[in-house]
């Protein structure tokens, strides 16, 4: 008995110290957001909105916000179209190769950013591809689709075949069973799947850096070159501490999605 209790107490303080690990410098981050000196020297001077006045009123922060947004839903809708096309291809449909295909499906996300940013630049150069926002999208596209893929295929081993079979026993096609049967089945799957994507879109830049034209900018980006800028570095903090909460609701939200919680049981 004594023993259980000191190895519960081990785990909780080792569970806090893990969220003091993580969070700690997210903490000091929001808190030199509302310092009033252009200066990060602890302890803050005190407390102030005018950095984030002053966020507000950069229009290259604003023209960054909406690149950042137009990728991120771009490259969300081509991973969703192509994750989804795929995973039900190789969920539902035996064929020659088909665990193969699924490695590399998933083999764009482990590989490094900066690998995947020379392939692309490399392919776009040789191709004669303009550098711009289309670029960035697609270029976000190659790793987004890998989190639909997953979401949706781990959907599809979940959802029973029977009611599918019933659909074509009844003369339904494959595209109307797809539309009714198949596709509201795997809703929350595609719904998490897409915050996830845009989520890890909208933070992206490694791959951005090698796919971005000049001029084009998202908010990553901006902070890159803002960071460098000894008096840019409150608003820097400013913008970081916005992208904190806004990254947060799509994670979470896909998160309650995947667990369950106000979705469908299947």
């Amino acid at each position: 008995m004594t023993e259980s209790r000191w190895v519960r107490i081990g785990l909780r303080m080792a569970t806090v110290l893990v969220i003091v690990f993580l969070y700690l410098p997210l903490v000091i981050l929001t808190i030199y957001a509302f310092n009033p000196s252009r200066l990060q020297a602890w302890p803050p001077t005190g407390f102030t909105f005018d950095w984030f006045v002053e966020a507000a009123n950069n229009p290259a922060i604003g023209r960054a916000l909406v690149n950042s947004l137009l990728a991120g839903t771009g490259a969300t809708a081509i991973a969703l179209v192509l994750g989804t096309a795929a995973a039900l291809a190789i969920q539902r449909y035996a064929f020659f190769g088909r665990d193969t295909i699924s490695f590399l499906f998933i083999l764009p996300i482990a590989l490094p950013g900066v690998v995947t940013g020379i392939a692309l630049r490399t392919t776009f150069q040789t191709v004669g591809v303009d550098f711009g926002l289309a670029t960035i999208i697609v270029g976000h596209a190659t790793f987004c689709v890998v989190i639909a893929y997953n979401n949706v295929i781990a959907r599809l081993r979940r959802l029973p075949r029977t009611p599918e079979e019933a659909s074509a026993d009844l003369g339904a096609d494959t595209w109307t069973t797809f539309r009714r049967i198949t596709l509201p089945g795997m809703g929350t799957a595609l719904l998490s799947g897409g915050l996830l994507a845009f989520a890890l879109s909208f933070d992206e830049i490694i791959v951005t850096l090698f796919t971005a034209g000049p001029g084009t900018q998202t908010i990553p980006m901006w902070i890159f070159a803002a960071i460098q800028r000894p008096t840019e570095l409150p608003v820097v903090n400013v913008i970081a501490f916005v992208l904190i909460l806004f990254s947060t609701i799509p994670v979470y939200l896909a998160q309650r999605i995947s667990s369950g919680v106000g979705g469908g049981r299947y």
